[in-house]
This record gives C-alpha cells, structure tokens and sequence, in this order.
C-alpha cells in the first residue's frame, strides 16, 4: 500500500518536537520577566552577604567581651560560649542559601536566553550567544531544615 500525503504527515508529526507558537512580544516580556527575577536574586545574595557579615563582626565582639571577663567568671560563661559558637555553625544557612540563589538564577537565566533563542530570529551578522548550559542537577543544596545535627559541612 503506497504512503499518502496524509500519511506521510502523520509519521512526520510523530517523530516531530512539539512545537507552540508565541507572539515575539509575548516571549520578550517573559524573558525580561525572568531576568529580573535574576538580578533580584543577586540582590538578594548580596543582602545575605551583608547580615552574614554583620552578624560574624557581632559574634567576633561579644567573643572578645567574653574573653576580657574576670577569670572568675569564666566557668559560668561555658554555655554562653557553646550557644555562640552554635550560633556561628548555623550561619552555614547562608552558605547552602547562596548555594541555592546562584543555582536558581542560572536556571532562570539559561531558561531566558533559550527561550529568546528558540523564539527570536536572529539580526543579520549578529553572533550566536555562548548560552551557559542549563545546570545538570536539580539543586546544589540538599538540606531542608536547619535544626542540630541537619547540616553538612561542605
């Protein structure tokens, strides 16, 4: 039995990707909206970074101010200092935290570039970007809570 038209449509259908197709206005309003979401999660780090360091800079203090106490004193401040030093441990949060951020923001932004390159023509004698490959794992950070004994050290 020969292969019709209509059939040949049908295999080529099959093995085909799906294919939608979207206004350019509509893609270039979701790729800025995506990019923004980036840099607002680069301020975001940011924000990390500076309370984390504020609050390394405090604890340093009150160390210090612990230090400088009576001799007498010392035995009586043992679970101040254990607490500090707890304290100090889970500043590890900001580390998975940004871990997560620079993670999540080269999802976004792989998903931005893509999604202006699969949609958008490129201009005459523009070059092809070097698109930063989508990352492989789902998430670098595999921690859900921040109770004792739940971080790893990296």
């Amino acid at each position: 039995m020969p292969y019709t038209s209509r059939h040949m449509d049908h295999l080529t259908m099959q093995h085909a990707p799906p294919c939608v197709s979207l206004p350019v206005n509509l893609v270039a309003n979701l790729q800025d909206s995506l990019l923004m979401a980036v840099t607002d999660l680069q301020r975001l780090e940011g924000l990390l970074d500076h309370a984390t360091a504020n609050l390394m800079e405090r604890f340093g203090t009150v160390n210090a101010a612990l230090g400088a106490l009576p001799e007498s004193q010392q035995d009586e401040l043992g679970p101040i200092r254990t607490s500090l030093h707890q304290a100090v441990t889970e500043l590890q949060f900001h580390d998975m935290a940004t871990q997560l951020i620079v993670h999540t923001g080269k999802v976004l932004q792989s998903c931005a570039w893509r999604l202006a390159e699969e949609a958008m023509e490129p201009e005459e004698g523009e070059i092809p970007l070097g698109l930063d490959p989508m990352p492989e794992r789902p998430s670098p950070v595999t921690q859900s809570e921040m109770d004792a004994g739940s971080i790893d050290l990296f």
